[in-house]
């Protein structure tokens, strides 16, 4: 094993927990900040308080965000023709918003 890869690995490791730590702290405080800070005035909704905001951040992902890292990618790993015949059910579906637009 080389030296230098075993030693990356021993700081990737700990700077990826540590970043994820991070980036979970401050994503619950923007969404508690964020929440204290337009929903009481505007709709009367009680203030929440971090683990709160860290458990609607959580839910939030749940249903809109899923779990995937990079995002939804779909049509990525489509063929052309998987991708034409996706646009024709789609078409068929819910009709072609150009042509309703040109009537």
């Amino acid at each position: 094993m080389n030296i230098r890869r075993f030693l990356n690995w021993r700081f990737i490791i700990p700077a990826a927990i540590v970043g994820f730590a991070v980036f979970v702290a401050i994503g619950g405080a923007v969404i508690v900040w964020l929440w204290n800070w337009l929903l009481p005035p505007l709709f009367g909704f009680p203030a929440i308080t971090f683990w709160q905001g860290l458990g609607l951040l959580l839910l939030c992902r749940i249903l809109f965000g899923g779990f995937s890292v990079g995002g939804p990618r779909r049509g990525k790993h489509m063929t052309s023709e998987e991708r034409a015949r996706f646009r024709e059910r789609m078409h068929e579906r819910f009709g072609s918003p150009q042509s309703e637009n040109r009537q």
